[in-house]
């Protein structure tokens, strides 16, 4: 076994555990394999242990690996800033867009959308900890955003998406991913999609209704710096 592959099954362990301590079933709970800055080879590696959704925070990297793994029938998350003039590749290329955070990037998203292919699935990016170094929205905006979204051809507004303040106490991740939730529950959308929880936090996410978290260091290893 390699150690991507003794790393899924750690990860896919303590995500079972997890549903059994919050009552949940893991089959609620997608995992997304964090795969940003890693080569193709890797990504191989994890679809050998049974892995299929992978996510990528560059364009330029992402489009490329997933040209090269071409066929494998992966499907592919957009989990980082996303700048104007990336959003035609992204619109074309990527299944999950989770990092959309104003009108104007999923207005060309859904411009760009190719015709005939099935609509771009989004998350809204919040901004639950307030810092001023982080991407999304503010609660505050979301629902207005969300209804402008939603009403855009071409796309599919799942749910929202956030990347707390890091914090190594339980109880902080817990009431960051809590605001999340709320956020979502009291929005009048059919919104199915909570992608929260990270290698660090992922226990808190589920606890707190994560269905899809974001794994890269638990699974591949510490971080490739670009």
């Amino acid at each position: 076994m390699t150690s991507i592959a003794a790393n899924l099954q750690a990860v896919r362990a303590r995500i079972a555990a997890a549903c059994v301590a919050a009552g949940r079933s893991a089959e609620s709970v997608q995992l997304l394999a964090v795969s940003k800055t890693w080569p193709a080879a890797s990504v191989r590696e994890a679809v050998a242990a049974g892995q299929h959704a992978f996510g990528e925070n560059y364009v330029q990297e992402a489009t490329d690996k997933a040209a090269e793994l071409a066929g494998l029938g992966l499907e592919w998350h957009f989990i980082g800033p996303l700048q104007s003039n990336k959003t035609r590749l992204v619109a074309e290329n990527f299944a999950w867009v989770h990092s959309v955070d104003r009108l104007k990037i999923a207005e060309r998203l859904a411009a760009q959308r190719p015709p005939g292919i099935a609509p771009l699935q989004l998350c809204l990016q919040v901004n639950v900890s307030g810092e001023a170094s982080k991407s999304g929205c503010l609660p505050a905006e979301t629902a207005l955003l969300a209804r402008a979204v939603a009403a855009l051809p071409g796309l599919r507004l799942r749910g929202l998406m956030a990347i707390p303040e890091p914090s190594d106490d339980p109880a902080r991740q817990r009431e960051q991913f809590a605001v999340l939730r709320r956020l979502r529950d009291s929005l009048d959308l059919e919104l199915d999609t909570l992608s929260m929880g990270m290698s660090h936090d992922l226990e808190a996410a589920i606890m707190e209704g994560s269905t899809l978290l974001r794994i890269g260091t638990a699974i591949f290893g510490e971080r490739v710096k670009l």
